[in-house]
């Protein structure tokens, strides 16, 4: 990956954007504190929709930094699927926004108050924290604070995505995480709403097919390796559905699952689907998906060279593995297929009865 900037320009760059006085998002705040304001007399906080305040929040930064919301959303989704697989690690510090900067870093390697909240001494020590609402302080127990500080770090280097692209490489130092918020800006810009995660079951509802939990199973081909996943029996050519909102991140062969897809959803779970007889058409990597939406169909592909077929019944092989930022493990889903399943019975029982 290339620098679009020389290193000292960047470094300019940074420190006037660091520098820079939130007097926009300050003059900004007190128009918005009071619509706040008015919203919460008209809806108690403890019935505020989270999903509507991060949006807010979003849509705030935005028209500051100049940065689309769908960017805030996928750093903000990352940060929380690493919080959620590293909870001890990562304790939650904002009430909404789910991002982590530890004190070191908030406040400067250097700094002899670790939990400093003057802009002024934290940007002298190198720290990263920053003033995000205008009010002199930089907590790190506030969501604007905590979005505005990780945000204006990454935008050091320009506000393009490419520029984006380096600035996540520099605050996290890992391929992955720019990887997996790349993919999910590309998710949140699609369907340009927070509320996707929704699950539909991998085959259509009905009587044509069976499954039962087969995790940790012993397999014979490949060596010695246990079964990471469900096995869904139905007759050859079923057709195959996401059970998420997410982003094909894999397609094509594999010596042991056959014609497979894998796809990348914002709990930053990859959803693997193996076995396949073929692919549904248009369905390619980078291809943006939902639930229900068909991605291939049931079929005895694998354990052999490309193309091999029927050393097997007919089924889906059905995997997820969760993202802990540096390695991926497996677990087992079969609780989630069983209640994906009673889900959307209920949808369609509901629509019947309409």
């Amino acid at each position: 990956m290339k620098r679009t900037l020389p290193l000292v320009a960047a470094l300019c760059a940074a420190s006037l954007l660091f520098a820079a006085p939130m007097e926009g998002l300050a003059s900004s705040s007190h128009t918005q504190h009071n619509a706040q304001k008015s919203a919460k007399e008209d809806k108690p906080e403890a019935e505020a929709d989270p999903l509507a305040v991060r949006r807010g929040l979003y849509d705030r930064l935005s028209t500051v930094t100049g940065i689309p919301w769908y960017w805030m959303a996928a750093i903000d989704q990352y940060e929380r699927s690493m919080s959620k697989a590293r909870p001890k690690a990562r304790p939650l510090l904002g009430k909404n926004i789910s991002v982590f900067i530890d004190q070191e870093r908030w406040a400067g390697p250097l700094n002899p108050d670790p939990e400093d909240s003057s802009p002024a001494s934290i940007q002298w020590f190198n720290g990263i924290g920053r003033d995000g609402d205008g009010n002199g302080s930089a907590d790190r127990s506030s969501d604007i604070d905590l979005l505005y500080s990780l945000v204006s770090r990454v935008s050091a280097y320009g506000t393009s995505k490419e520029d984006l692209a380096i600035g996540l490489w520099e605050f996290y130092h890992n391929s992955r995480s720019v990887q997996r918020i790349q993919q999910f800006a590309n998710i949140y810009e699609k369907f340009g709403k927070l509320d996707l995660f929704q699950h539909a079951f991998p085959v259509p509802i009905g009587n044509n097919y069976a499954y039962r939990s087969t995790w940790g199973t012993g397999r014979s081909w490949g060596g010695r390796r246990t079964h990471e996943g469900t096995d869904i029996f139905a007759h050859h050519g079923l057709p195959v559905r996401s059970t998420c909102y997410g982003i094909i991140e894999i397609k094509g062969w594999n010596p042991y699952g056959g014609w497979r897809v894998g796809i990348r959803d914002l709990n930053n779970y990859y959803h693997y689907y193996a076995h396949l007889s073929g692919y549904e058409k248009n369905v390619e990597i980078g291809s943006i998906v939902e639930p229900g939406q068909v991605i291939g169909y049931v079929g005895s592909s694998g354990y052999g060279k490309p193309g091999t077929q029927g050393k097997f019944p007919p089924h889906l092989h059905y995997g997820v593995y969760s993202d802990r930022g540096l390695i991926e493990w497996s677990f087992d889903p079969f609780p989630m297929l069983k209640r994906w399943e009673a889900e959307e019975r209920r949808r369609i029982s509901k629509k019947v009865s309409r």
